[in-house]
């Protein structure tokens, strides 16, 4: 079963208002990590961060990497 991250707990926002994964990730078979910065309309694995920055994300670990299967939509108060 997956386990669930904070967006913020597995990427950084940058100054430039890019994202960069704080650790190796895994998303459909796509593997990239730090050092890798990114802005809104890339797409990794077809999908577009930017537009899950306000969900968990559903994700298992794997020889080290951090394998993402889906997102959790976080309910706010």
């Amino acid at each position: 079963m997956p386990r669930r991250f904070a967006f913020l707990d597995v990427f950084q926002r940058n100054p430039d208002g890019s994202l960069t994964p704080r650790r190796i990730i895994n998303v459909n078979g796509i593997t990239f990590g730090p050092g890798v910065a990114f802005g809104r309309g890339v797409s990794f694995g077809g999908v577009d961060f930017f537009n899950f920055q306000n969900y968990d994300i559903a994700a298992d670990e794997e020889n080290g990497v951090l394998v993402i299967k889906g997102f959790y939509e976080r309910q706010f108060a």
